[in-house]
Protein backbone atom coordinates (compact mmCIF):
# COMPACT_ATOMS: atom_id res chain seq x y z
CA UNK A 1 0.00 0.00 0.00
CA UNK A 2 1.60 3.33 -1.02
CA UNK A 3 2.27 5.81 1.73
CA UNK A 4 0.75 9.27 1.40
CA UNK A 5 2.92 12.34 1.82
CA UNK A 6 0.99 13.44 4.96
CA UNK A 7 1.92 10.20 6.70
CA UNK A 8 5.66 10.52 6.43
CA UNK A 9 8.29 13.15 7.22
CA UNK A 10 11.86 13.24 5.96
CA UNK A 11 14.85 14.92 7.62
CA UNK A 12 18.06 15.80 5.78
CA UNK A 13 21.23 16.91 7.58
CA UNK A 14 24.11 18.10 5.37
CA UNK A 15 27.13 17.96 7.66
CA UNK A 16 30.83 18.61 7.18
CA UNK A 17 31.76 14.92 7.11
CA UNK A 18 28.54 13.19 6.04
CA UNK A 19 24.94 13.54 4.89
CA UNK A 20 22.27 11.90 7.05
CA UNK A 21 18.66 11.20 6.04
CA UNK A 22 15.86 9.85 8.22
CA UNK A 23 12.33 8.90 7.15
CA UNK A 24 9.58 8.95 9.76
CA UNK A 25 6.02 7.67 9.45
CA UNK A 26 3.08 8.71 11.62
CA UNK A 27 1.39 5.54 12.86
CA UNK A 28 -2.30 5.03 13.66
CA UNK A 29 -1.72 6.22 17.24
CA UNK A 30 -0.23 9.51 16.03
CA UNK A 31 3.31 8.53 17.03
CA UNK A 32 6.39 8.98 14.86
CA UNK A 33 8.16 5.81 13.78
CA UNK A 34 11.53 5.73 12.00
CA UNK A 35 11.17 3.57 8.89
CA UNK A 36 14.30 4.43 6.93
CA UNK A 37 17.73 6.01 7.13
CA UNK A 38 20.61 6.75 4.82
CA UNK A 39 24.12 8.15 5.12
CA UNK A 40 26.82 9.17 2.68
CA UNK A 41 30.33 10.58 3.19
CA UNK A 42 30.51 14.31 2.42
CA UNK A 43 33.53 15.94 0.81
CA UNK A 44 31.80 19.03 -0.59
CA UNK A 45 31.58 21.07 2.61
CA UNK A 46 33.93 22.84 5.02
CA UNK A 47 32.87 24.06 8.48
CA UNK A 48 29.22 23.51 7.51
CA UNK A 49 29.51 25.53 4.27
CA UNK A 50 29.13 23.99 0.81
CA UNK A 51 32.34 24.48 -1.19
CA UNK A 52 31.74 21.95 -4.00
CA UNK A 53 28.13 21.84 -5.19
CA UNK A 54 28.48 18.75 -7.42
CA UNK A 55 30.03 16.67 -4.63
CA UNK A 56 27.35 17.85 -2.19
CA UNK A 57 24.53 16.97 -4.63
CA UNK A 58 26.04 13.53 -5.20
CA UNK A 59 26.29 12.87 -1.44
CA UNK A 60 22.67 13.96 -0.90
CA UNK A 61 21.47 11.67 -3.70
CA UNK A 62 23.33 8.67 -2.28
CA UNK A 63 21.98 9.17 1.26
CA UNK A 64 18.43 9.75 -0.06
CA UNK A 65 18.59 6.64 -2.28
CA UNK A 66 19.66 4.51 0.69
CA UNK A 67 16.82 5.86 2.84
CA UNK A 68 14.28 5.34 0.03
CA UNK A 69 15.26 1.68 -0.37
CA UNK A 70 14.96 1.03 3.37
CA UNK A 71 11.64 2.90 3.74
CA UNK A 72 10.14 1.62 0.49
CA UNK A 73 9.01 5.01 -0.77
CA UNK A 74 10.09 7.90 -2.98
CA UNK A 75 11.24 10.99 -1.11
CA UNK A 76 9.74 14.17 -2.51
CA UNK A 77 10.32 16.81 0.18
CA UNK A 78 12.50 17.24 3.26
CA UNK A 79 13.12 19.32 6.37
CA UNK A 80 16.74 20.46 6.09
CA UNK A 81 19.08 21.29 8.95
CA UNK A 82 21.39 24.27 8.63
CA UNK A 83 24.56 25.08 10.54
CA UNK A 84 27.94 26.64 9.93
CA UNK A 85 30.00 29.62 10.99
CA UNK A 86 27.81 32.00 8.94
CA UNK A 87 24.92 31.71 11.45
CA UNK A 88 24.22 34.85 13.50
CA UNK A 89 21.66 35.44 16.25
CA UNK A 90 20.38 38.36 18.31
CA UNK A 91 17.68 39.03 20.88
CA UNK A 92 15.17 41.72 19.94
CA UNK A 93 12.07 43.42 21.31
CA UNK A 94 8.85 44.59 19.68
CA UNK A 95 6.07 46.82 21.08
CA UNK A 96 2.53 47.48 19.76
CA UNK A 97 -0.74 48.94 21.00
CA UNK A 98 -3.61 46.48 21.29
CA UNK A 99 -6.12 47.40 18.58
CA UNK A 100 -9.34 45.66 19.62
CA UNK A 101 -12.32 47.61 20.85
CA UNK A 102 -12.30 45.80 24.17
CA UNK A 103 -8.47 45.78 24.26
CA UNK A 104 -8.51 41.99 24.07
CA UNK A 105 -5.32 40.59 22.56
CA UNK A 106 -6.10 38.85 19.28
CA UNK A 107 -3.95 36.61 17.07
CA UNK A 108 -3.40 39.62 14.79
CA UNK A 109 -1.89 41.61 17.69
CA UNK A 110 0.55 38.77 18.40
CA UNK A 111 1.53 38.67 14.73
CA UNK A 112 2.03 42.45 14.68
CA UNK A 113 4.26 42.49 17.75
CA UNK A 114 6.40 39.66 16.35
CA UNK A 115 6.63 41.58 13.09
CA UNK A 116 7.66 44.71 15.04
CA UNK A 117 10.42 42.74 16.79
CA UNK A 118 11.95 41.96 13.39
CA UNK A 119 12.57 45.65 12.62
CA UNK A 120 16.30 45.47 13.26
CA UNK A 121 19.13 46.19 10.86
CA UNK A 122 19.99 42.88 9.18
CA UNK A 123 22.96 43.14 6.78
CA UNK A 124 22.00 42.52 3.16
CA UNK A 125 24.17 39.40 2.98
CA UNK A 126 22.11 37.76 5.78
CA UNK A 127 18.63 36.23 5.56
CA UNK A 128 16.09 35.64 8.32
CA UNK A 129 15.83 31.99 9.43
CA UNK A 130 13.86 31.96 12.69
CA UNK A 131 11.96 34.44 14.84
CA UNK A 132 11.32 32.65 18.14
CA UNK A 133 9.25 34.33 20.90
CA UNK A 134 11.00 34.11 24.28
CA UNK A 135 8.21 35.78 26.24
CA UNK A 136 5.42 38.35 25.94
CA UNK A 137 4.93 41.37 28.21
CA UNK A 138 1.34 42.51 28.77
CA UNK A 139 1.04 46.03 30.21
CA UNK A 140 4.37 45.58 31.99
CA UNK A 141 3.70 42.04 33.23
CA UNK A 142 6.42 39.79 31.87
CA UNK A 143 6.94 36.04 31.66
CA UNK A 144 3.79 35.36 29.61
CA UNK A 145 4.06 32.60 27.00
CA UNK A 146 0.68 33.02 25.29
CA UNK A 147 -1.13 36.36 25.70
CA UNK A 148 -4.06 35.44 23.43
CA UNK A 149 -7.37 36.65 24.90
CA UNK A 150 -5.80 38.75 27.69
CA UNK A 151 -6.89 42.36 28.12
CA UNK A 152 -4.23 45.04 27.70
CA UNK A 153 -3.40 48.37 26.09
CA UNK A 154 0.23 47.48 25.28
CA UNK A 155 1.80 44.26 24.12
CA UNK A 156 5.54 43.58 23.95
CA UNK A 157 7.47 40.56 22.66
CA UNK A 158 11.02 39.49 23.44
CA UNK A 159 12.23 37.30 20.60
CA UNK A 160 15.34 35.43 19.50
CA UNK A 161 16.22 36.11 15.85
CA UNK A 162 18.44 33.73 13.87
CA UNK A 163 19.92 34.67 10.50
CA UNK A 164 22.08 32.83 7.98
CA UNK A 165 24.19 33.86 5.02
CA UNK A 166 21.97 34.39 1.97
CA UNK A 167 24.44 32.65 -0.34
CA UNK A 168 24.83 29.64 1.96
CA UNK A 169 21.06 29.21 2.31
CA UNK A 170 20.68 29.45 -1.46
CA UNK A 171 23.43 26.86 -1.99
CA UNK A 172 21.70 24.43 0.39
CA UNK A 173 18.39 24.88 -1.45
CA UNK A 174 20.08 24.50 -4.84
CA UNK A 175 21.89 21.36 -3.68
CA UNK A 176 18.70 19.67 -2.43
CA UNK A 177 16.59 20.82 -5.38
CA UNK A 178 19.16 19.56 -7.91
CA UNK A 179 19.01 16.21 -6.14
CA UNK A 180 15.34 16.21 -7.19
CA UNK A 181 13.82 17.07 -3.80
CA UNK A 182 11.77 20.00 -2.51
CA UNK A 183 12.65 21.79 0.75
CA UNK A 184 9.76 22.16 3.20
CA UNK A 185 11.68 24.19 5.75
CA UNK A 186 15.23 25.09 6.72
CA UNK A 187 15.85 24.67 10.46
CA UNK A 188 18.80 25.67 12.63
CA UNK A 189 20.41 22.42 13.77
CA UNK A 190 20.76 23.38 17.44
CA UNK A 191 16.99 23.97 17.61
CA UNK A 192 16.32 20.70 15.82
CA UNK A 193 18.64 18.67 18.08
CA UNK A 194 16.95 20.19 21.14
CA UNK A 195 13.63 18.69 20.01
CA UNK A 196 15.11 15.19 20.21
CA UNK A 197 17.28 15.25 23.35
CA UNK A 198 16.19 17.93 25.85
CA UNK A 199 13.57 17.39 28.54
CA UNK A 200 10.91 19.94 29.48
CA UNK A 201 12.50 20.44 32.91
CA UNK A 202 15.94 21.09 31.40
CA UNK A 203 14.53 23.76 29.10
CA UNK A 204 12.73 25.42 32.01
CA UNK A 205 15.62 25.38 34.50
CA UNK A 206 18.28 26.42 31.99
CA UNK A 207 20.40 24.12 29.82
CA UNK A 208 23.22 24.37 27.30
CA UNK A 209 23.03 22.15 24.23
CA UNK A 210 26.42 21.63 22.53
CA UNK A 211 26.47 19.97 19.11
CA UNK A 212 30.10 19.02 18.38
CA UNK A 213 30.09 18.32 14.65
CA UNK A 214 33.02 17.58 12.39
CA UNK A 215 33.63 21.18 11.30
CA UNK A 216 31.87 23.35 13.89
CA UNK A 217 30.51 23.29 17.42
CA UNK A 218 26.98 24.71 17.38
CA UNK A 219 25.34 25.51 20.68
CA UNK A 220 22.20 26.98 22.19
CA UNK A 221 21.03 27.99 25.67
CA UNK A 222 17.43 27.35 26.71
CA UNK A 223 15.88 29.09 29.72
CA UNK A 224 12.29 29.21 30.98
CA UNK A 225 11.30 26.93 28.12
CA UNK A 226 12.70 28.99 25.25
CA UNK A 227 15.96 29.51 23.38
CA UNK A 228 17.76 32.65 24.57
CA UNK A 229 21.17 32.34 22.90
CA UNK A 230 22.68 30.54 19.90
CA UNK A 231 26.18 30.61 18.48
CA UNK A 232 28.67 28.66 16.36
CA UNK A 233 32.38 27.92 16.91
CA UNK A 234 34.49 27.19 13.81
CA UNK A 235 36.10 24.30 15.73
CA UNK A 236 34.80 20.75 15.86
CA UNK A 237 35.58 17.05 16.10
CA UNK A 238 37.49 17.15 12.81
CA UNK A 239 40.12 19.25 14.54
CA UNK A 240 40.86 16.31 16.87
CA UNK A 241 41.58 14.24 13.77
CA UNK A 242 43.79 16.88 12.15
CA UNK A 243 45.71 17.36 15.43
CA UNK A 244 46.51 13.63 15.50
CA UNK A 245 47.46 13.69 11.81
CA UNK A 246 49.78 16.69 12.18
CA UNK A 247 51.48 15.70 15.45
CA UNK A 248 51.95 12.03 14.54
CA UNK A 249 52.47 12.65 10.80
CA UNK A 250 49.92 10.02 9.89
CA UNK A 251 47.29 10.13 7.10
CA UNK A 252 43.90 11.67 8.01
CA UNK A 253 42.05 8.37 7.50
CA UNK A 254 44.34 6.62 10.00
CA UNK A 255 44.10 9.58 12.39
CA UNK A 256 40.28 9.34 12.28
CA UNK A 257 40.39 5.59 12.98
CA UNK A 258 42.80 6.08 15.92
CA UNK A 259 40.63 8.87 17.34
CA UNK A 260 37.46 6.77 17.19
CA UNK A 261 39.04 3.65 18.66
CA UNK A 262 41.43 5.04 21.27
CA UNK A 263 40.61 8.74 21.68
CA UNK A 264 40.12 10.21 25.15
CA UNK A 265 39.66 13.88 26.01
CA UNK A 266 40.82 13.72 29.63
CA UNK A 267 44.14 12.23 30.80
CA UNK A 268 42.92 11.38 34.31
CA UNK A 269 40.49 8.83 32.81
CA UNK A 270 43.24 6.80 31.08
CA UNK A 271 43.90 3.65 33.08
CA UNK A 272 45.30 1.08 30.65
CA UNK A 273 48.21 2.06 28.43
CA UNK A 274 48.17 -0.48 25.62
CA UNK A 275 50.43 0.40 22.68
CA UNK A 276 48.75 1.98 19.64
CA UNK A 277 50.22 1.33 16.21
CA UNK A 278 50.33 4.53 14.13
CA UNK A 279 50.85 4.19 10.36
CA UNK A 280 53.26 6.68 8.80
CA UNK A 281 53.70 8.01 5.26
CA UNK A 282 56.37 7.14 2.69
CA UNK A 283 56.57 3.43 3.51
CA UNK A 284 58.27 3.98 6.86
CA UNK A 285 57.70 1.60 9.76
CA UNK A 286 54.68 2.43 11.95
CA UNK A 287 55.17 4.33 15.21
CA UNK A 288 54.15 2.93 18.58
CA UNK A 289 52.17 5.32 20.76
CA UNK A 290 50.72 5.02 24.26
CA UNK A 291 47.15 6.07 25.04
CA UNK A 292 48.52 8.66 27.47
CA UNK A 293 50.51 10.25 24.64
CA UNK A 294 47.43 10.25 22.40
CA UNK A 295 45.36 11.88 25.14
CA UNK A 296 48.02 14.58 25.52
CA UNK A 297 47.29 15.53 21.90
CA UNK A 298 43.49 15.50 22.28
CA UNK A 299 43.00 17.04 25.74
CA UNK A 300 44.10 20.62 24.85
CA UNK A 301 41.66 20.75 21.92
CA UNK A 302 38.79 19.39 24.05
CA UNK A 303 39.55 22.00 26.72
CA UNK A 304 39.70 24.73 24.08
CA UNK A 305 36.23 23.90 22.72
CA UNK A 306 34.68 23.79 26.20
CA UNK A 307 36.41 27.00 27.34
CA UNK A 308 35.47 28.98 24.22
CA UNK A 309 31.79 28.11 24.73
CA UNK A 310 31.99 28.90 28.45
CA UNK A 311 33.62 32.30 27.81
CA UNK A 312 30.90 33.18 25.33
CA UNK A 313 28.24 32.35 27.92
CA UNK A 314 30.11 34.48 30.47
CA UNK A 315 30.16 37.37 27.99
CA UNK A 316 26.38 37.29 27.53
CA UNK A 317 25.70 36.67 31.24
CA UNK A 318 24.31 33.14 30.90
CA UNK A 319 27.09 31.10 32.56
CA UNK A 320 25.15 30.95 35.84
CA UNK A 321 21.79 30.30 34.18
CA UNK A 322 22.38 26.73 32.96
CA UNK A 323 21.21 25.16 36.21
CA UNK A 324 20.37 21.77 34.69
CA UNK A 325 23.80 21.51 33.08
CA UNK A 326 25.08 20.69 29.60
CA UNK A 327 23.85 18.19 27.02
CA UNK A 328 26.37 17.06 24.38
CA UNK A 329 25.38 15.81 20.93
CA UNK A 330 27.12 15.33 17.59
CA UNK A 331 29.95 12.96 16.68
CA UNK A 332 32.38 14.75 19.00
CA UNK A 333 30.21 13.85 22.01
CA UNK A 334 31.07 10.18 21.43
CA UNK A 335 34.71 10.62 22.47
CA UNK A 336 35.55 9.18 25.87
CA UNK A 337 36.15 11.95 28.41
CA UNK A 338 34.39 14.74 26.51
CA UNK A 339 31.48 14.81 28.97
CA UNK A 340 33.90 14.89 31.92
CA UNK A 341 35.96 17.67 30.31
CA UNK A 342 32.85 19.82 29.91
CA UNK A 343 31.87 19.12 33.53
CA UNK A 344 35.29 20.33 34.69
CA UNK A 345 35.24 23.54 32.64
CA UNK A 346 31.62 24.48 33.40
CA UNK A 347 31.54 23.10 36.96
CA UNK A 348 28.15 21.66 35.98
CA UNK A 349 26.75 18.21 35.34
CA UNK A 350 26.84 17.08 31.71
CA UNK A 351 25.47 14.15 29.73
CA UNK A 352 25.34 12.77 26.21
CA UNK A 353 22.07 13.48 24.45
CA UNK A 354 20.45 10.58 22.60
CA UNK A 355 17.24 10.93 20.54
CA UNK A 356 14.04 9.95 22.32
CA UNK A 357 10.35 9.76 21.49
CA UNK A 358 10.52 7.47 18.45
CA UNK A 359 9.18 4.05 17.53
CA UNK A 360 10.12 1.78 14.64
CA UNK A 361 13.86 1.64 13.97
CA UNK A 362 14.63 3.98 16.87
CA UNK A 363 17.57 1.84 18.03
CA UNK A 364 19.42 2.63 14.77
CA UNK A 365 19.64 6.31 15.73
CA UNK A 366 20.29 5.86 19.46
CA UNK A 367 23.50 7.90 19.47
CA UNK A 368 24.38 11.59 19.94
CA UNK A 369 25.55 11.94 16.32
CA UNK A 370 21.92 11.41 15.19
CA UNK A 371 20.45 14.11 17.45
CA UNK A 372 20.14 16.86 14.81
CA UNK A 373 18.65 14.61 12.11
CA UNK A 374 16.22 12.97 14.54
CA UNK A 375 15.29 16.40 15.87
CA UNK A 376 14.51 17.56 12.33
CA UNK A 377 12.02 14.70 12.07
CA UNK A 378 10.30 15.83 15.28
CA UNK A 379 10.39 19.47 14.13
CA UNK A 380 8.69 18.45 10.87
CA UNK A 381 6.17 16.27 12.72
CA UNK A 382 5.16 19.12 15.04
CA UNK A 383 5.23 21.67 12.23
CA UNK A 384 2.81 19.61 10.14
CA UNK A 385 0.58 19.05 13.17
CA UNK A 386 0.34 22.84 13.69
CA UNK A 387 -0.52 23.40 10.04
CA UNK A 388 -3.31 20.83 10.26
CA UNK A 389 -4.74 22.53 13.35
CA UNK A 390 -4.91 26.13 12.13
CA UNK A 391 -4.24 28.38 9.14
CA UNK A 392 -0.69 29.54 8.42
CA UNK A 393 -0.09 32.50 10.71
CA UNK A 394 2.50 33.96 13.03
CA UNK A 395 5.80 32.14 13.06
CA UNK A 396 4.65 29.63 10.46
CA UNK A 397 4.12 32.61 8.15
CA UNK A 398 7.72 33.68 8.75
CA UNK A 399 8.95 30.22 7.72
CA UNK A 400 6.61 30.18 4.72
CA UNK A 401 7.70 33.61 3.50
CA UNK A 402 11.32 32.49 3.85
CA UNK A 403 10.64 29.49 1.61
CA UNK A 404 8.67 31.62 -0.86
CA UNK A 405 11.53 34.12 -1.14
CA UNK A 406 13.85 31.34 -2.26
CA UNK A 407 11.26 29.81 -4.57
CA UNK A 408 10.82 33.09 -6.43
CA UNK A 409 14.55 33.82 -6.52
CA UNK A 410 15.50 30.56 -8.23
Amino acid sequence: MPRTEEKYIVALDIGTSKVCVLVGEVNDRGQLEIIGKGTSPMKGTRRGNIINLDQAIDAVKKAVDEAEVMAGLQIESVFVGIAGDHIRSVNSRGVVSVMGRHKEIAREDIERVIEASKSINIPTELELLHVIPREFVVDGQDGIHDPLGMTAARLEANVHIVTGARTHNQNVLTCVNKAGIAVQEIVLEQLAAAEAVLTHDEREMGVLLMDIGAGTTDYAVFLEGNVVHTNVLPVGAGHFTSDISVVLRTPMEDAERIKRRYGCALGSLVTEDDPIEVPTVGGRAPKILSKHELTNILEPRAAEIAKLVYRDLEKVGLDKEIRSGVVLVGGGAEMEGMVEMVEQVFNQQARKGTPRGFGGLADTVAGPEWAATAGLLLWGFRSQAKVRKRPVKGLAKVAQSFRQWFATSQ
